[in-house]
């Protein structure tokens, strides 16, 4: 008996695991945001380069960028579940790991299919690690002002990865090769990799259940599918059977997912999620001006390039004003949250962000710097950054915690998504005006013809933000879809009470 009463004290003397400071925990998850986003937009310089280097032809040059975003978009609400099933800080390293060596294989490719199935490989890895940098975000940091300065840094990141992604791509073209912008990746990949293992809480909310099968094949091939159909709209046009025919078998796909979830126990995905309006009204409102403002970067860069004469990298540095914008817009937006609510920031931020895209469609082939990139790219970006914040932090506060993998998943889906299809929209819009001229005023006219467009679907979202998104100047009350589950010991390990006291840091 002495000896147990003193194993006993000595076990009890044992120091009890410090949590890792709030702060940290939202650097790593902001740190793998940013490489995921970083990557969709890096290798747009490098496209050229690949080409000469590999041989691919032009169909296969489009597939090193569309084979990332379409595993990326598939898998996405998969990598969100998972998350939720089998721990957070789990799929972050999974995803990481995968995200890390497809791009040390793609920096090491020979041939142009080792490309290709390398960048695959990334946006799946890219889908995984992308939903629990936002879940373990928002586990680490309690509900409040705290929290929506933690999705602020997390916006924040995500679009700075976006915009540098042609600084950094034309810096690393220009002084080394195309390799070097997948190849970059792995030392930071491996940094962020280890500290993760090491400092990252886990939790998880699925106890006892189990991945919904049927619903996740249909809902990946559902999705993959229908961006493959919105990659092809480029190459082919709306109308072609190449087009419409995958379009279609996306769409039915996705709804044979919705009728298998309306009948399962323990579905991918719970109908009953979207009866949250917060849940519902955000990714709309997300898909809405993710599918205008993501074309931004890509129609600046070939204006900048194709018709001002600007090297990759003085089109980088052309855009870093918008890009500091897009920074200072997310990190302001909390200030004005508690004050106005989400739904008048996010509103103003669509109207400055319209406003600037009305802007740029006056750009003209002298093309003067301040006036038709900088100003108006300041504005587009501001209005980026004070809209994003916003719809995050009400798409997170309103589903209950079993379903906050989930959620992040589905609002980095509508983000992806609706950026695709904007993207496929915007380029035909700009391919329809300039025809076959490459003179710069017909290009001009096709790039100004895409901004004017963005700004009136930017001003279609302002309407349906006002009227839609919850007003109220208080917090969301998690809406349960599920019946409450109880809390598996890593989750309950990672859920310390002085998140609160150290959540001031972040």
């Amino acid at each position: 008996m002495t000896v147990m009463l003193e194993a006993t004290d000595a076990t009890r003397r044992l120091p009890a695991r410090t949590p890792p400071p709030t702060w940290l925990v939202v650097a790593l998850a902001c740190a793998g945001q940013f490489l995921v986003v970083l990557d969709v937009s890096v290798v747009n310089v490098a496209l050229p380069s690949m080409r000469t280097d590999l041989g691919l032809s032009a169909q296969g040059l489009q597939w090193v960028v569309n084979g990332y975003a379409i595993a990326f978009a598939g898998f996405m609400l998969l990598g969100g579940r998972a998350g939720d099933l089998y721990g957070r800080k789990l799929m972050f390293l999974v995803g990481l790991g995968l995200f890390t060596l497809a791009s040390l294989g793609g920096g090491l490719a020979q041939e142009g299919p080792e490309l290709l199935i390398a960048r695959a490989v990334q946006g799946l890895g890219a889908a995984v690690l992308a939903p629990s940098t936002l879940t373990i975000l928002t586990a680490a940091v309690p509900e409040g002002a705290a929290r929506a300065r933690a999705i602020a840094t997390w916006t924040a990141v995500g679009a700075g990865g976006g915009a540098a992604g042609g600084l950094v791509g034309g810096l690393l073209v220009d002084a080394l090769s195309w390799r070097w912008v997948l190849l970059i990746n792995v030392p930071v990949g491996a940094v962020v990799l280890v500290c993760s293992l090491r400092w990252l809480p886990e939790s998880r909310n699925g106890a006892g259940r189990r991945l919904d099968l049927p619903g996740a094949v249909l809902v990946t091939s559902g999705l993959a599918t229908l961006a493959y159909g919105i990659s092809q709209t480029e190459a082919a046009g709306w109308t072609a059977a190449a087009t419409l025919l995958p379009l279609a078998a996306g769409l039915a796909l996705i709804g044979l997912f919705l009728l298998v979830e309306a009948r399962t126990t323990a579905p991918l995905m719970p109908l009953g999620l979207f009866r949250a309006r917060a849940v519902s009204s955000a990714n709309a409102a997300m898909f809405l001006s993710g599918s205008a403002m993501f074309c931004m970067w890509y129609f600046m860069t070939l204006y900048a390039q194709n018709v001002l004469g600007y090297s990759p990298l003085e089109a980088g540095l052309a855009l870093i004003p918008s890009s500091l914008a897009v920074l200072i817009g997310s990190k302001s937006a909390p200030r004005f949250l508690p004050r106005f609510g989400a739904r008048a920031v996010a509103v103003t931020g669509t109207l400055i962000a319209a406003s600037g895209f009305a802007w740029q469609s006056a750009m003209t082939p002298r093309g003067d710097y301040l006036t038709e990139i900088m100003f108006p790219g300041v504005l587009m970006m501001l209005g980026a950054g004070l809209t994003a914040t916003p719809l995050a932090a009400l798409a997170t506060s309103g589903a209950a915690p079993g379903e906050a993998g989930l959620v992040s998943g589905l609002i980095n889906t509508s983000r992806t998504m609706g950026g695709s299809l904007g993207l496929a929209v915007m380029s035909t819009i700009a391919a329809a005006r300039t025809g076959s001229s490459t003179t710069g005023q017909a290009m001009t006219e096709g790039y100004a013809l895409v901004f004017r467009t963005s700004a009136g679907v930017l001003l279609a979202g302002v309407v349906l933000m006002a009227l839609w998104l919850p007003g109220g100047r208080t917090r969301s009350t998690p809406t349960k879809v599920t019946p409450a589950e109880p809390a598996s010991t890593e989750a309950m390990s990672a859920e310390p009470t002085s998140t609160e006291a150290t959540s001031r840091e972040v």
